[in-house]
């Protein structure tokens, strides 16, 4: 009874120590969530590098990104029309192989155009 006693204790002793040390920090804490508040890390301070024929990199890059995610979309909706028809013509309760890949690769076609639209 002893040990359980001085245990709860020390862990009682530790929150308290741990608290009052977490108060003492500066308040450069966000109020809602706790965090710091936002500061750009090195990569988003680079200059932006010129290409050889004097265009951005960046640039240059982002308008590739938006031809890319142009098709992918067309692709997408293609792809989406394509499984509404199918599944309009199958029983309700079976679905076929070909279905179920279809929407994973609708899926994997979403996913990407995604992660390029939230790249920065």
């Amino acid at each position: 009874m002893k040990r359980v006693l001085r245990r709860s204790a020390l862990v009682i002793g530790f929150i308290g120590a741990f608290s009052f040390a977490l108060a003492q920090l500066p308040e450069q804490q966000c109020a809602n969530c706790g965090r710091p508040p936002y500061s750009p890390g090195p990569d988003r301070q680079r200059p932006d590098v010129q290409l050889p024929n004097g265009k951005s990199q960046r640039d240059e890059i982002l308008k590739a990104e938006h031809e890319q995610n142009i098709k992918d979309a067309a692709r997408l909706a293609d792809l989406a029309d394509d499984l509404k028809q199918t599944l309009e013509k199958e029983d309700r309760f079976v679905f076929s192989l070909n279905t179920v890949k279809k929407a994973e690769e609708i899926e994997k076609l979403a996913r990407k155009i995604r992660t390029r639209i939230r790249h920065d």
